[in-house]
């Protein structure tokens, strides 16, 4: 879990959960690439755990929390870790809302002065049932929206970029960095495609 500054938080510091002292190496091996069918749970899961957020969060900071990533496509194979991006308001304070995700029962995986990335159902036993990664950003900085509109709007992409990903899964099954690095180009020339296609459709602060 590197690049996070565990800041006052008792709950989740190096002493008490011991993923937080393993290697990305480590890491990796513990928890390898998987590509599974669609899971109709999914969308059910990731809806238990939006309502559970969003009475831990203060309602007043909150831009939208959507679901996004594979798992938000029908028809296509995907890690099954249910991706939730969470905007705020860009006067929000990251470390208070950080302390709260945390206290939620997350850990920190990534951290920057905009971004912060984290996970739920990493044990140290491997994936439990239900795992979510909770992206916590500013509002307006949600280009996962847009491609998950896309390929949610037109199958073939979506085909497309599940074969791409099929292709990357065993080569790359015990490197998350180089299986998310070779599939860059194509998320960015569809991103910027739906940009065009869906523009504005975030600008107004609507809930999905």
């Amino acid at each position: 879990m590197s690049g996070c500054q565990v800041l006052g938080t008792r709950t989740m510091n190096k002493e008490e959960n011991p993923l937080l002292k393993m290697s990305l190496q480590e890491l990796w091996q513990l928890f390898p690439i998987n590509l599974t069918k669609h899971n109709p749970l999914w969308k059910e899961w990731y809806e238990e755990e939006r309502s559970f957020l969003l009475k831990q969060l203060p309602s007043n900071e909150v831009v939208r929390l959507s679901h996004i990533g594979s798992t938000a496509v029908e028809g296509i194979q995907a890690k099954p870790i249910v991706d939730m991006l969470l905007e705020v308001k860009k006067d929000s304070s990251f470390q208070k809302l950080k302390e709260l995700i945390l206290q939620s029962g997350y850990l920190c995986m990534n951290e920057t002065n905009d971004r912060i990335s984290f996970n739920k159902g990493y044990t140290i036993n491997g994936f439990a049932e239900r795992v979510f990664h909770l992206h916590l950003r500013y509002e307006g900085d949600n280009d996962e929206l847009y491609f998950r509109d896309e390929l949610q709007a037109h199958p073939s992409v979506a085909k497309e970029y599940e074969m791409l990903k099929l292709s990357l899964w065993k080569p790359f099954e015990h490197d998350r960095d180089a299986y998310t690095a070779h599939k860059t180009e194509f998320v960015k020339q569809h991103t910027l495609i739906a940009k065009e296609e869906f523009k504005g459709k975030y600008e107004n602060n609507r809930p999905y």
